[in-house]
């Protein structure tokens, strides 16, 4: 009576641990969220958001089914050229001051190896269902933090979300591309 009463409690309390949820953030100095798009048809712009924030949620060690909020803060573009950042951050792209953040909110969905991020993408006026490809690189220990790194990797297309400023060059190429490559490089902190 006595071990099946406490192999009861043994099994209940590993239930309660396996259930537990965990809360991890972004370390902000070891991340990188950015884009990548065709310019002038024969190149490639890169930039970044100096101001984002990660937030997820995992009942699982392994974040299957975790839960992700994701918040870029549309005035932190960054293409490192100050002229390029003034046009993006006006209405022909991104309307800052309308539109202050590109909200990302869905869940990590694991098939076999294979991880998504799958979820609404907001960006100005519109919300669209995506799906984009992430890799989960693992968790370590430290002394200071337990960290977790993932990295996303994923295309849209930007004249879905109102990014409606569309310049022909003399051959009919596009100055900016349809196609945007998303990219981020993310390492998370657990939570304390």
């Amino acid at each position: 009576m006595k071990k099946s009463l406490l192999s009861l409690v043994f099994a209940a309390a590993m239930i309660v641990q396996a259930n537990t949820q965990t809360n991890w953030v972004l370390d902000k100095t070891h991340s990188n969220i950015g884009f990548t798009v065709k310019h002038m048809v024969i190149a490639e712009v890169s930039g970044s958001f100096r101001d984002s924030e990660v937030k997820v949620s995992s009942t699982t060690e392994d974040f299957n089914g975790a839960t992700i909020e994701f918040v870029a803060k549309t005035a932190s573009i960054d293409t490192q050229n100050e002229m390029r950042d003034g046009h993006l951050k006006g209405d022909d792209f991104f309307n800052a001051e309308k539109y202050p953040e590109i909200k990302f909110s869905g869940k990590l969905v694991k098939k076999g190896k294979d991880y998504s991020a799958v979820g609404k993408l907001t960006l100005r006026d519109v919300t669209k269902d995506v799906t984009l490809p992430v890799t989960y690189l693992g968790t370590v220990k430290t002394a200071q933090f337990t960290k977790a790194g993932f990295k996303i990797n994923g295309s849209i297309n930007r004249f879905d979300y109102n990014l409606k400023w569309n310049k022909t060059i003399e051959t009919g190429g596009m100055v900016v591309g349809e196609e945007v490559q998303l990219g981020a490089n993310i390492e998370l902190n657990l939570a304390k």
